[in-house]
């Protein structure tokens, strides 16, 4: 059991709740990093710690890209759970997500309620008019601001953010002018990771870790 200076000692000789907690923690951070912490990794962290909004496109980012429709004209779209809780986890670390999307939806309405987003666009066919209104509203500086798309829509974002970002399966000319392409596919986790690298980045890892492990 790790000895902590914060914890203190159970007089019967059993690892207090505190002590325990440090443990795990400790553990847990010591474990081997995922495979994604490698040089490409290291090398955004610098770019992705000024970042105090993360914006991103919802088809093929959010989602995998594929749009269903039942028999009904209603439209179906999955999101990934682990991308979700990643976004609640940036946001417990004080940075602000929102959502500018080409398309308009019933389901991105509803999962951006899920998850508490302030700034949601939809139907933005010029996602710089959305993203100028927001730099104007929230007093921010373009290196504050990260942005995640994954097609030639969201070229003129890529281009423009502090920190920019796409998806392992974004198209060719995307992943290469992005400050970061994920190791995993849009709506397969790729949100996750780039939450997680920004959380890194500003040394909150532990923190926010120790939340769960108490």
């Amino acid at each position: 059991m790790t000895n902590d200076d914060t914890c203190t000692p159970n007089p019967g000789g059993y690892p207090s709740d505190c002590e325990v907690t440090q443990g795990l923690l400790k553990r847990a951070m010591e474990r081997e990093p995922p495979r994604e912490r490698g040089y490409a990794w290291q090398a955004a962290l610098p770019k992705a710690a000024p970042v105090k909004l993360l914006l991103l496109d919802v088809d093929g980012v959010l989602t995998d890209g594929t749009i269903t429709y039942t028999h009904e004209g209603t439209e179906i779209k999955s999101f990934h759970t682990r991308d979700g809780f990643g976004i609640r986890l940036l946001q417990e670390a004080g940075v602000a997500v929102g959502l500018i999307t080409a398309r308009t939806s019933e389901a991105v309405r509803r999962r951006a309620e899920d998850l508490k987003l302030a700034h949601v666009y939809q139907g933005c066919r010029n996602k710089i008019e959305a993203y100028r209104e927001l730099l104007a509203k929230l007093a921010l500086a373009e290196r504050e601001i990260a942005y995640m798309g994954d097609d030639w829509l969201d070229l003129p974002l890529i281009r423009r953010v502090g920190f920019s970002v796409t998806v392992a399966d974004g198209v060719h000319e995307v992943r290469q002018v992005a400050d970061y392409v994920t190791t995993r596919p849009g709506g397969r986790g790729a949100v996750r990771e780039i939450c997680d690298l920004i959380i890194a980045a500003k040394g909150l890892q532990r923190e926010l870790l120790g939340r769960y492990l108490g």
